[in-house]
């Protein structure tokens, strides 16, 4: 049973919302798509787990701060005997191994996924002992879902699963007996109860409403709309076709998300979007998605009953 599905970060939705209406430096735009890759490369992950028929309570996307550390992981899995934790890794191409560093072929040194697995472990010993919970019985491993991935000279006994190890790596945990008892209901409780929300290490570049550029962007490629056909928007770069009112609510729900501070009125919208969709359109649909709060001297619209 899946008790907290993953979502899109806070960081990651803020990035794909600037992205093409800011202009991104060189490192602000590899960072955003490595963002990109490695959440395409969980929810592959999670299409595999959420094949499992064993009895087990599975948890994603979990951030905890342990003593001032703060450490992150991609899916946990509650089961009868056993915790595992699992680190999802999307990496594509070839990568070697030399005195426990990890390398490309190019020689560019990357991030030990081992190591990183291996803290994020000892410290989620220490979140469980801290909650009472003493020396429970963990098993944690790397993860890496790209078939197009391939590791050279890695030694036989590290934590790590290759792509097409995946399915008979999930098919021994369906063999395994497993039962949950209270016990792995109120671990599972606590875990989400210590869960931070938002990451304290946001890597978003500054931004203004005055500076950004307007318009409304495909979903798919996000390139800017030209023009609307009717009630629809065709993409002039791949074709996309989406109707003119998910196309305006998505844009608003991006222009909450980046500023939250500023009141949503249909001159504002209007503002933001370029100007593509008329007032009275946009007047309409804030009217029908949102309430109006007419107090004070100048009326804005509030999302309580915002349909998502």
């Amino acid at each position: 049973m899946i008790l907290k599905i993953r979502e899109e970060s806070k960081e990651l939705l803020k990035l794909r919302a600037l992205q093409g209406s800011s202009t991104f430096t060189e490192k602000d735009n590899n960072y955003y798509l490595n963002l990109e890759k490695g959440y395409a490369g969980e929810l592959f992950f999670d299409k595999w787990i959420e094949s499992l028929s064993v009895d087990c309570l599975i948890l994603n996307d979990l951030l905890f701060e342990v003593h001032n550390n703060t450490f992150q992981i991609d899916s946990c899995i509650l089961a009868q005997e056993k915790v595992y934790l699992f680190e999802v890794k999307n990496f594509e191409g070839d990568f070697f191994i030399s005195n426990d560093k990890w390398y490309t072929l190019s020689r560019s040194e990357i991030q030990n996924p081992v190591q990183q697995l291996s803290r994020s472990e000892t410290l989620f010993r220490k979140l469980l002992k801290d909650a009472g919970y003493h020396s429970p019985s963990i098993e944690s491993f790397v993860i890496f879902v790209n078939p197009n991935f391939f590791l050279y000279q890695a030694q036989m006994d590290l934590p790590i699963i290759f792509p097409n190890q995946i399915p008979r790596f999930l098919n021994s945990l369906n063999k395994k007996p497993s039962k949950l008892t209270d016990r792995h209901w109120t671990l599972a409780d606590n875990l989400l109860s210590e869960h931070i929300k938002d990451s304290p290490f946001s890597r978003v570049p500054t931004y203004e409403f005055e500076t950004l550029k307007k318009g409304i962007k495909c979903i798919s490629c996000r390139s800017f709309f030209s023009h609307k056909n009717g009630e629809l928007f065709i993409c002039p770069q791949c074709r996309f076709v989406e109707k003119v009112e998910a196309a305006l609510i998505r844009s608003i729900r991006e222009f909450i998300l980046l500023f939250p501070e500023l009141k949503v009125t249909t001159v504002t919208i209007f503002e933001w979007c370029g100007g593509i969709i008329p007032k009275q359109l946009i007047q309409r649909y804030l009217s029908k998605r949102f309430i109006l709060n007419a107090r004070g001297k100048a009326a804005y619209y509030i999302e309580d009953n915002f349909e998502k």
